[in-house]
């Protein structure tokens, strides 16, 4: 992978192509996943939301993953931080809005209730560790904790599972390790299209002469965040609403506990200077709260707000 990503980097001829093969990777990427996330939850009895949130919302972070850890690792902690903050509003905006044109994304009670929530405070814990030094002079201290705080959710929600399992015959497990291969195939085809489609996309605008910075804030939090809206589009395309919001859940909480606590074991990540941002991403998070619960349905007309509002963001980044 990391061999064809360089051969990108190096000419158009090769960026054009691998651009196209970047979203058949995707397309059939995501195709698998949601189908194999959905039938593993069937045999197994537990609710789809609750596999979604832990396995396809970590998984498809694996790009914010590796680019902000390892500009954490080069010393690039703008990046680092940047990515993530970014990359969590685009889940909330983009990729929840275009889901919900594609097809209106029903929201269960029980999200609003638990795993929602979590969300919400997880914010918040990045909100106030900005602003008394735990991400920066106690970037050691504060990445710590985040890590233990991603092992408690995780186990959190592992529990959960066991608890919604409901009674399956034997018979109705056949081929449950087929599915699970299913998810992971989907999780590493998501993945490689789209970091397939990030190089190949910057060597392409850097061949027509786009600005560094254009690049840097179009393509770095959005292109991270492909998985997560491959994967939200195509399961609200096929109805599946739990995979489509439980998708963007998990991915929000493991970018900044897992992956922030991660790239803050490193080097401070700057997060006082940056707070505005973190701000922004917090208000969002607090505003989605009224787009879920009134008529417990993300409308096409709520999507089309939530693209006005990125739309905005992206504005707000370019002239201030």
């Amino acid at each position: 992978m990391r061999f064809l990503i360089t051969l990108c980097m190096d000419s158009i001829y090769l960026a054009v192509p691998a651009f196209i093969i970047g979203i058949l990777f995707l397309y059939k990427g995501s195709d698998i996943l949601v189908d194999g996330t959905s039938k593993t939850a069937i045999k197994l009895g537990i609710s789809s939301l609750i596999i979604s949130v832990v396995v396809v919302g970590f998984g498809t972070s694996a790009p914010e993953f590796a680019i902000s850890v390892g500009a954490a690792i080069q010393n690039q902690p703008d990046i680092s931080l940047g990515n993530i903050v970014g990359s969590c509003i685009a889940n909330l905006l983009l990729v929840l809005g275009i889901g919900a044109i594609i097809n209106p994304i029903k929201i269960k009670k029980g999200v609003l209730k638990r795993e929602y929530p979590i969300v919400i405070n997880t914010t918040i814990v990045l909100f106030v560790f900005s602003i008394i030094g735990l991400l920066d002079k106690f970037h050691i201290v504060g990445g710590v904790i985040f890590l233990i705080l991603s092992i408690v959710i995780i186990i959190y929600f592992i529990k959960r599972g066991k608890e919604e399992q409901i009674e399956c015959e034997v018979n109705d497990r056949k081929g449950i390790w087929k599915n699970i291969l299913f998810i992971i195939l989907g999780i590493v085809g998501v993945v490689a299209g789209a970091w397939l489609l990030i190089d190949s996309s910057i060597t392409i605008a850097e061949f027509f002469g786009i600005p560094s910075i254009v690049i840097a804030l179009s393509m770095v939090a959005i292109g991270t965040s492909l998985p997560e809206l491959v994967v939200s589009a195509m399961a609200a395309y096929r109805e599946n609403d739990d995979i489509a919001i439980g998708n963007v859940v998990g991915s929000n909480i493991f970018n900044i506990f897992l992956i922030l606590g991660f790239a803050a074991l490193f080097i401070p990540l700057n997060a006082f200077v940056s707070l505005d941002h973190i701000i922004i991403l917090l208000g969002i998070t607090f505003v989605m709260i009224p787009i879920f619960y009134f008529g417990k349905t993300i409308s096409r007309l709520k999507g089309v707000l939530l693209l006005i509002f990125y739309s905005c963001f992206i504005w707000y980044i370019f002239f201030f």
